[in-house]
C-alpha cells in the first residue's frame, strides 16, 4: 500500500509550472513594433520624413482606437485633441522653452484637459447625438484657433519656433533621423502602456461597457466615470501625437483641427480593425503608403483606390478571409 501511496503523493506535491506574466504579450508586441520601425528607418534612409509621419499618425489612430474600438464611442471630432496638443507644444516652444520632452508633456496635458472638459459633457449622451456633438466641439475649437490669430497664426499657421536638441545632445537634423527615432520611441512606449491598459481590469470593464452597457450598469459599474477616464487617456495620447507633429515639422496649421483629418483617422482604424491596437498601426501603414503611392501616380484619383479598398474590407472582413483560407488549406490536405 505504501509503494503506491508514496509515488501518488509525490506527484500531487510537484510544484505547478509558473504562470506566464500577463505583460508578456505587451512586451512581444512592443518589441515587434520597435524592430519593424527600426528596420524601416535603416532600410529607407531617404524616406524618414514619411516614416515619421506614419509613426505619429499611428499614435493618433491608437488614441482613436481607445474611443471607438475599446469603448465603443463613435466620434468624428478626434482631431480636436490632436490639434490642441500641437498648438500647445508649438506655443510652448515659441514663448516658453524649446525643450522637446517638456513640450511633449504640455501637448499631453492639453489634449487630456480638452478631452476631460468636453467628455464631461459629451458622455452624458449616446449614439448619434454623441457623434454630432463631437463634431460640434471640434468645430468650436477650430473657430477659436482661427480667432486667436496672435497665438495660433490662424490661416498662416504657427511657425517661427525651433526645438532644442533631444536630451541636449541629439539635434533635429534636416534628414529627419532624430525626428524618426524620437517618434518611433514614443510610439513604442505608448503602445506598450496602452496594451497593458486595455488588458487590465479597467480596460476589460470598458470593453464590457462596449458589449453590454445595461448589464455592466446592473453589476454596479460606474459607466460614466469609466468612459470619462478612457476618453481622457485617449485625448492625452492624441495630444502627444500633436506635440510630436509640431516638434518634428516646426509648423502647426489649422488642418490639424479639421474634420477631414478626423474622417481619415476613422478610415485608417477601419482598415486595420478596431479594438485590437495593432490594427491601428496596420491601418495607418496601409492607408499612408497607399495614399503616398497612389497620389504620386495620380494625385486626382487616389481616393478611388482607397474607396475600393474600404469596400473590400467591409464586404470581406479579414477574419472571414482568414477562416476561408484555413478551410481551404485544411481541405487540400
Amino acid at each position: 500500500m505504501s509503494t503506491h501511496t508514496v509515488p501518488h503523493m509525490s506527484r500531487m506535491q510537484e510544484p505547478a509550472a509558473p504562470a506566464r506574466p500577463k505583460c508578456a504579450p505587451a512586451w512581444r508586441a512592443s518589441v515587434l513594433l520597435l524592430a519593424a520601425g527600426a528596420f524601416a528607418c535603416t532600410l529607407l534612409p531617404d524616406q524618414l520624413g514619411l516614416l515619421t509621419r506614419i509613426f505619429i499618425t499611428a499614435l493618433l489612430v491608437l488614441s482613436l482606437d481607445l474611443v471607438v474600438g475599446v469603448a465603443g464611442l463613435a466620434t468624428l471630432g478626434h482631431a480636436a485633441m490632436f490639434g490642441v496638443g500641437a498648438y500647445a507644444a508649438g506655443i510652448f516652444a515659441l514663448k516658453v522653452a524649446p525643450e522637446p520632452l517638456l513640450g511633449l508633456a504640455v501637448g499631453i496635458g492639453a489634449g487630456g484637459v480638452l478631452a476631460f472638459a468636453s467628455g464631461a459633457f459629451l458622455l452624458r449622451y449616446q449614439g448619434f447625438t454623441f457623434l454630432m456633438l463631437t463634431v460640434a466641439v471640434a468645430q468650436i475649437v477650430l473657430s477659436l484657433a482661427q480667432k486667436a490669430r496672435d497665438w495660433t497664426g490662424a490661416d498662416d499657421g504657427l511657425s517661427g519656433f525651433s526645438i532644442a536638441p533631444l536630451f541636449g545632445r541629439f539635434a533635429f537634423d534636416l534628414e529627419g533621423r532624430v525626428a524618426a527615432w524620437y517618434a518611433l520611441a514614443i510610439l513604442v512606449v505608448v503602445f506598450y502602456l496602452l496594451w497593458r491598459l486595455v488588458n487590465s481590469p479597467f480596460g476589460l470593464t470598458v470593453r464590457g461597457i462596449h458589449e453590454n452597457r445595461a448589464r455592466m450598469a446592473a453589476l454596479g459599474t460606474p459607466i460614466y466615470r469609466r468612459l470619462l477616464a478612457i476618453y481622457t487617456v485617449a485625448g492625452a495620447v492624441a495630444g502627444a501625437a500633436g506635440a510630436l507633429s509640431a516638434q518634428t515639422n516646426a509648423v502647426v496649421g489649422l488642418d490639424s483641427l479639421s474634420f477631414a483629418l478626423s474622417a481619415e483617422l476613422l478610415v485608417m482604424l477601419i482598415l486595420g480593425g478596431a479594438g485590437r491596437l495593432y490594427g491601428a498601426v496596420i491601418g495607418t501603414v496601409v492607408f499612408t503608403l497607399l495614399h503616398h503611392t497612389a497620389a504620386s501616380i495620380n494625385p486626382y484619383h487616389w481616393l478611388f483606390v482607397v474607396g475600393f479598398l474600404l469596400m473590400g474590407v467591409v464586404l470581406l472582413p479579414p477574419a472571414k478571409v482568414v477562416a476561408f483560407l484555413r478551410r481551404r488549406m485544411g481541405g487540400s490536405r
